[in-house]
């Protein structure tokens, strides 16, 4: 199938006064595996936006917010969780935003949803031709040795879903295979195993529909594990990633994988390029991390965003109609 989907070009903020957002909660922390980095990212976007004149405040983890909005006391929401079961990152959160008319950041609660679930992510690219490694679904008692013969090493065990690389290994030879289901089945839900695709991993962020210079990661070990994410000094980052023809077809590919998973007002698509320069779509993050290290504001920079400014447009796709 065909990925030429229209990229607009760059945007600029619609909204000029900070109060038009009124009181903004930017909800962090929560208790799925990603808490820590999910603190982290909403220590810088609190700053950022309020250093932007909005009156943002932090608020940890779902409970505490919805007293919060039960209660009146906000305006809208800028979701900077990370994960499932508490992460606010699976259509959870956004479902009870919708139930109380609470106007917030990100995907809807099928963008959500889909995105978080990678094997439903998977089976959905599938179904339009966009490019993904062959995988397997293994729900909880399968027999994982069967389906590593049938997919072939090397290939890659992790929770399905889960992100920022909890779980995941690199699997090249079978009698590494139970060591690396051990690790993945420590966290919720079922396992996916998929084929290794050897090459360049590559980024895409996607900021309301403008596509962001791609960026090209490479880690100083073999794998761009957790370590490498957001604790190494040592992993490069070349952005643009890709230029010219195939950097169009990079930014096409994203911005349509993004779409079929019903995503909205920002994200990240993670994608391996082969050594014959073929794309293969990984995974969509629909609350990317927010850190130091994180690659969204890597790749905003590039197109001219500042950190503060990429906060406060991210913040603008929480209006939609009706808020």
């Amino acid at each position: 199938m065909s990925t030429k989907t229209t990229v607009n070009p760059i945007s600029v903020s619609k909204i000029k006064d900070p109060a038009q957002f009124g009181r903004v909660a930017v909800v962090m922390g929560g208790s799925s595996a990603e808490r820590e980095v999910s603190l982290d990212s909403g220590r810088n976007v609190l700053a950022a936006l309020q250093a932007r004149g909005i009156d943002a405040h932090a608020i940890d983890g779902i409970p505490a917010l919805l007293d919060a909005l039960r209660a009146g006391h906000f305006a809208r929401v800028f979701n900077i969780l990370h994960g499932q079961h508490g992460g606010g990152e699976d259509g959870v959160l956004q479902g009870a935003l919708e139930s109380l008319n609470v106007p917030y950041t990100g995907s809807g609660v099928l963008g959500s949803a889909l995105s978080m679930d990678k094997t439903r992510s998977k089976r959905v690219w599938q179904s339009l031709g966009l490019s993904t490694p062959t995988f397997a679904a293994l729900p909880r008692g399968a027999d994982v040795h069967v389906a590593a013969r049938q997919i072939g090493f090397p290939l890659i065990v992790k929770p399905a879903c889960e992100g920022s690389s909890v779980g995941v290994t690199r699997v090249f030879a079978e009698k590494d295979l139970d060591e690396a289901v051990k690790l993945a089945a420590k966290y919720p839900g079922d396992l996916l195993m998929e084929t290794l695709i050897e090459g360049d991993e590559l980024t895409v962020a996607i900021l309301g529909r403008q596509v962001l210079p791609s960026i090209h990661i490479v880690p100083k070990a073999a794998f761009y594990d957790y370590n490498a994410k957001y604790v190494a000094e040592d992993t490069q980052y070349i952005c643009p990633g890709l230029e010219g023809v195939a950097g169009e077809e990079l930014s096409a590919l994203s911005l349509a994988a993004f779409d079929a998973l019903a995503c909205a007002g920002w994200g990240r698509v993670d994608v391996m390029r082969d050594r014959t320069g073929r794309n293969w779509l990984l995974e969509v993050n629909t609350a990317p991390g927010m850190t130091s290290h994180s690659l969204v504001p890597k790749a905003a920079a590039a197109a001219g965003i500042d950190y503060q400014e990429l906060c406060w447009r991210v913040l603008e796709t929480s209006f939609r109609e009706g808020s």
